[in-house]
């Protein structure tokens, strides 16, 4: 897994070509991941946002990236846990397996995740990091078309999370 790194940071900064937005069904920010990312864009992210028409839970829509330094920004609402009988895990996963996908089919050879769903959605953070983490490997062996995925995390505890999670998948599908 070269292609896939699990690091601690400010995602608004990432060097790729394609930052995710932990997004709220409307797309039009709010706090946490979502607010600085439109922040940091400017007002013209807004403005395409207004635009889309929102995005359910799960899937995941393109804008431009404005004053960020990545090009574009891939919005994908994540769910709320509900206490895991509302199809939470299933559609954490289409998070990140439709983002990829979207990326993909527009050429974005890049691209960075935030922790979705882990901050005021109160989803379980290793749960979904387990869940995060088996969905970008799963997408990554089975399409070489990405040169690099990136997983942001906010802060230490997050990352320990993450880095648990790659080492248990790796340990499980990979040796």
């Amino acid at each position: 897994m070269q292609r896939f790194s699990i690091v601690k940071g400010d995602i608004v900064k990432a060097n790729t070509d394609a930052i995710v937005n932990a997004a709220n069904t409307s797309l039009l920010g709010g706090g946490g991941v979502d607010g600085a990312i439109h922040r940091a864009a400017g007002a013209e992210l807004l403005e395409e946002c207004e635009n889309l028409g929102g995005c359910k839970t799960g899937e995941a829509k393109m804008t431009r990236g404005y004053k960020l330094k990545a090009n574009y920004v891939i919005h994908t609402p994540g769910p709320i846990w509900r206490g895991g009988k509302w199809k939470e895990d299933e559609l954490l996963q289409s998070c990140y397996e439709n983002s990829l996908r979207l990326a993909r089919e527009n050429g974005v050879k890049s691209i960075a995740f935030p922790s979705i769903s882990t901050g005021v959605y109160c989803f379980p953070v290793e749960r979904a990091a387990k869940i995060a983490v088996k969905a970008i490997c799963d997408f990554l062996k089975s399409d070489d078309f990405f040169q690099r995925v990136v997983l942001v995390c906010f802060d230490k505890e997050t990352e320990a999370a993450y880095s648990n999670a790659l080492k248990e998948y790796q340990k499980k599908y990979v040796e």
